[in-house]
C-alpha cells in the first residue's frame, strides 16, 4: 500500500480544501485554553492591556521628560515583557515597503519559493520552511516561513535573499539598518533604568560588531479548525529584543498572571518582546514573556519579527554582578548563547 504524502508547506495543505486538520496539528489537550475565535479573543476586556510606550521622549534632551519615558519603559520591561512601540523614528513608508515585499514574496506559487528551501536536516535555517517538529509531542505548527539574518551587514548573505520583489532586498536592508539603531536606543533606556552605565547591555549582548539581527516572516494560512491549530507554539523567546510588524490580524497572545489575554492590533505600532538574554542578564528583573500564535479561518495572517542575538559562543550570559549583591542571587546558571538554546531544546523534549 501507498502512504499518500501531505503537502510539505503549510499553505499547501490550507489551499487544498481540507475540512479537518492532520492529527500532527491537533493540539494536546492542555494547550486547547482560550483558543477560541481571535478576533472575538481580541475584543475582550478584561482589564489586560499590553502597555503602549512612546519612544520619541526616551532620547529627549529634556532630563524630566526622558526620565519619565525611561521609567514606563522599564515598568512594562519588568511586568510584562512585551510592548507596543509607537513614535519609533521608522518611517511609515519604509514599513510599507517591508511588508509589501514580504506579501509579493508569499504571494509566489509554492514551487517558485521552494527555490529558496532550506535544509533543516543539515541544520541550515536560512531560507524557505515550516517548522519540523522538535518536541516530544511530534505537534506541528500551522505556518510557513522565511529566515535570514539581515544584519550587521558584512555577515549577510544576499545568495538567500528573495530576488521577487525586486525592492525586497533594498527595503529589508535599510529596516534592518534602523532597526539597529532602535535596538542601541532600547538598551541603552534598559541599562540607565536598572542604574548601569548606558552602553552596558549592548555591550553585554556583542555591541555594535557582534550583535546579530536574524529576520523572520512567518506566514500563517487560514486554517479550518483554528481552535486545535496553532500557528507557534507557547515559548519565550532567546533573542535579547524580537521586534514585530503585523498585518493587522490578530493572533499574539501572552500568558499574563496565569491566562492567555490576546494583544490588541495597535495601528501604526511595533511589538517589541525582551528575550530571555534580556532577563539573564537583568537577573530576571526584566522578563522574558511566554507567548504564542493563534491561526484563524477568515484572514491569512504575516508577521515580521527581526531577532536581535548575541553571538553564539563569544559571550557568556549570566546576571551582571552589579545587580546581584548582598540577598540577591544569581538566578541562572553562566551559559552561552548556543548552550542556552541547546538547554531550552533539552528541556523542551523532556517535558511530559
Amino acid at each position: 500500500m501507498t502512504a499518500t504524502i501531505a503537502p510539505s508547506r503549510v499553505e499547501s495543505l490550507a489551499s487544498s480544501g481540507i475540512e479537518s486538520i492532520p492529527k500532527e496539528y491537533v493540539r494536546l489537550n492542555e494547550e486547547l485554553t482560550s483558543m477560541g475565535n481571535v478576533f472575538e479573543e481580541e475584543k475582550k476586556d478584561d482589564g489586560y492591556q499590553i502597555p503602549t510606550i512612546d519612544i520619541k521622549d526616551i532620547a529627549s534632551k529634556d532630563q524630566e521628560v526622558r526620565d519619565k519615558a525611561i521609567q514606563e519603559l522599564k515598568r512594562a520591561a519588568m511586568e510584562w515583557g512585551v510592548m507596543h512601540l509607537v513614535n519609533y523614528g521608522i518611517s511609515d513608508e519604509l514599513i510599507h515597503r517591508v511588508k509589501v515585499a514580504g506579501e509579493t514574496f508569499f504571494e509566489l506559487p509554492v514551487e517558485e519559493k521552494e527555490k529558496y528551501a532550506n535544509d533543516q536536516a543539515s541544520g541550515n535555517l536560512q531560507g524557505y520552511g515550516s517548522k519540523l517538529a522538535n518536541s516530544a509531542s511530534g505537534r506541528l505548527e500551522w505556518e510557513d516561513y522565511y529566515f535570514h539574518l539581515c544584519f550587521p551587514e558584512d555577515k549577510r548573505d544576499f545568495s538567500i535573499w528573495p530576488k521577487t520583489p525586486a525592492d525586497y532586498i533594498p527595503a529589508v536592508s535599510e529596516y534592518s539598518k534602523e532597526l539597529r539603531s532602535l535596538a542601541t536606543k532600547i538598551l541603552s533606556a534598559l541599562s540607565l533604568a536598572l542604574g548601569l552605565e548606558e552602553g552596558r547591555l549592548e555591550k553585554e549582548v556583542g555591541g555594535i560588531e557582534e550583535l546579530l539581527l536574524q529576520f523572520k516572516i512567518n506566514y500563517y494560512p487560514k486554517c479550518p479548525q483554528p481552535e486545535l491549530a496553532l500557528g507557534v507554539e507557547a515559548h519565550t523567546d532567546v533573542s535579547a529584543l524580537t521586534f514585530i510588524l503585523h498585518n493587522m490580524v490578530p493572533g499574539l497572545q501572552l500568558f499574563y498572571e496565569g491566562k492567555w489575554v490576546t494583544a490588541k492590533c495597535v495601528p501604526n505600532s511595533i511589538i517589541m518582546h525582551i528575550g530571555d538574554t534580556i532577563e539573564i542578564l537583568s537577573n530576571g528583573k526584566y522578563k522574558s514573556i511566554l507567548h504564542r500564535g493563534l491561526v484563524n479561518k477568515e484572514k491569512v495572517r504575516i508577521s515580521w519579527a527581526v531577532f536581535c542575538e548575541p553571538p553564539k559562543e563569544k559571550i557568556v550570559l549570566m546576571p551582571l554582578p552589579d545587580l546581584v549583591s548582598g540577598e540577591e542571587v544569581a538566578r541562572y546558571p553562566p551559559r552561552t548563547f548556543a548552550q542556552h538554546v541547546q538547554y531550552k531544546l533539552f528541556r523542551k523534549t523532556q517535558d511530559p
